[in-house]
């Protein structure tokens, strides 16, 4: 019988109950500012971040230590796994996918397989994958099933964002192929996306705050088109403007599932104050 393990980055964005309910497991990513090294969703929460992140100290971020991963596969080996499915950020915005993948060999010695998926998403494009595999592990489906099933939903799920200014995105080195260096001068913002290669890319750009919140909603729009979703809006201590964005897009697609929540610090690290997201998933 297959006994199977659902590991995740804290990056997924995923709230507690949702985490209990199909039992997932999160590796914390790192979070480092002048006074320490805090784990993202244990030693700080997002109000806490986004009260002390300012851009005269932009915090850096790192993945897990291979020894806390390690430390989590020996856990799930104790108690009586056979397979591991870990689901992460893309590996285009971090290395954490192929530190995971890097273990694999070790996995297998222990007599567990281990697979690992790409999710070339963040946040809750991440997360809605994740909760897919939860329910096909509920299901009792096949684990070959299940990870093809995942991967073809990576093809389908799709991450939209703006940022009130690119400096955070820019000076923490993640930038993408997103061009950042005239654009606060001007105002202009881009809708930011994630290519097939799981780097980020400009979608459109237009000028203004309002301007780029309205064209975040329709090009969200125009992709998820009339397939039912299950969809999130997402924000960096910005709750206000998240909640006028998902009350707008509700009304013009059909939302199976809909999610309004706050990115975790891994991710604020890089965005800074003021992200809107909106991330879709096919529904089954």
């Amino acid at each position: 019988m297959e006994k199977i393990a659902l590991v995740t980055d804290s990056s997924c964005d995923l709230p507690e109950q949702i985490l209990e309910k199909y039992n997932i497991h999160v590796i914390p990513l790192h979070i480092i500012f002048k006074d320490g090294d805090y784990r993202d969703g244990i030693d700080i929460t997002p109000r806490e971040f986004y009260e002390k992140l300012n851009i005269e100290e932009i915090p850096s971020t790192s993945m897990p230590s291979p020894g806390e991963i390690w430390k989590l596969f020996l856990k799930l080996k104790e108690e009586g796994y056979t397979h591991i499915l870990a689901i992460h950020l893309s590996s285009g915005l971090s290395g954490t996918f192929s530190l995971v993948e890097s273990l694999k060999d070790k996995v297998n010695e222990l007599g567990m397989s281990l697979t690992v998926i790409n999710s070339k998403a963040l946040s809750m494009g991440l997360g809605f994958l994740v909760i897919h595999a939860g329910e096909l592990i509920r299901k009792k489906i096949p684990f070959q099933q299940i990870i093809e099933k995942i991967e073809d939903l990576v093809k389908e799920t799709k991450v939209f964002f703006v940022l009130k200014t690119l400096e955070y995105l820019r000076k923490g080195g993640r930038i993408g192929l997103v061009e950042g260096t005239i654009g606060d001068i001007l105002d202009i913002k881009p809708i930011i996306s994630i290519n097939k290669d799981g780097i980020y890319y400009s979608v459109a750009k237009v000028r203004g705050r309002a301007r780029s919140l309205n064209k975040l909603i329709e090009v969200a729009r125009e992709a998820i088109g009339e397939r039912g979703v299950y969809l999130a809006v997402m924000h960096g201590a910005a709750l206000d403007e998240a909640q006028a964005v998902m009350e707008k897009i509700k009304k013009e697609v059909n939302a199976v599932q809909s999610f309004i929540g706050e990115i975790t610090p891994s991710l604020g690290a890089h965005t800074g104050h003021g992200l809107i997201g909106i991330t879709f998933c096919p529904a089954p």
